[in-house]
């Protein structure tokens, strides 16, 4: 039997199409999916709702799939949802190969804390890669301790996970360091009353001046 956290997974195929036939699969616990790419034509199963629910929280989960007693590597290409429930309704998987260079979104993972009242904002929350189907990082990481406002990291700066090479724009930006638009409001409303208080000083000893040589 297979584990939570296991990849391999047996998907049944199916015969049966249409709205009604996905909606007793969901009931009785399984994920409708269709199988297709490498020039085959499209297999459409069933997947065990729970085992793989759990496996493609992962961005860019592959599965090993059992079907009819072959095996398949698949990588999750779309996750259809129910927009109000957010329960799965469809999962669109391509195939794969073992060796073979897939382009992947892959998650930006911020590390770190940048120089004291500033803010690390993350513009790309995923960058274009080209990794092997079975090496796909998790995420890619950009750690911004102690950057000072101003700084930009653009996808060229990124430290890329071994074997894996970039498609996106090099200048596409990911992380700009700046300092949070309420402080520097607060900062601007500082130094306008600083020149207030400034310029009633001014003006009291103007006055003063021209009472004592009255």
């Amino acid at each position: 039997m297979a584990t939570e956290t296991d990849t391999k997974v047996h998907a049944e195929v199916r015969e049966n199409f249409g709205k009604g036939f996905a909606r007793r699969l969901r009931a009785a616990g399984k994920i409708p999916a269709v199988i297709y790419g490498h020039g085959t034509a499209p297999v459409h199963v069933a997947l065990p709702g729970h085992q793989v629910a759990l496996l493609i929280r992962r961005a860019n989960a592959v599965l090993e799939l059992e079907v009819n007693g072959t095996q398949q590597l698949t990588l999750v290409k779309d996750v259809q949802k129910d927009p109000v429930h957010q329960l799965i309704e469809h999962i669109d998987l391509l195939v794969v190969k073992k060796g073979e260079k897939i382009q992947v979104d892959v998650p930006v993972l911020v590390l770190g804390e940048p120089f004291p009242g500033t803010i690390a904002n993350l513009d790309a929350q995923t960058v274009a890669l080209e990794v092997e189907a079975t090496h796909i990082p998790e995420h890619v990481e950009v750690d911004v301790e102690g950057l000072e406002d101003g700084t930009h990291i653009t996808a060229a700066d990124l430290k890329l996970p071994k074997g894996a090479s970039l498609v996106a724009d090099p200048e596409t930006l990911i992380v700009a360091i700046s300092v949070p638009a309420a402080t520097l409001a607060a900062e601007d409303e500082i130094a306008e009353a600083d020149a207030e208080v400034a310029a009633e000083q001014a003006e009291e000893a103007e006055e003063a001046k021209e009472a004592e040589s009255e």
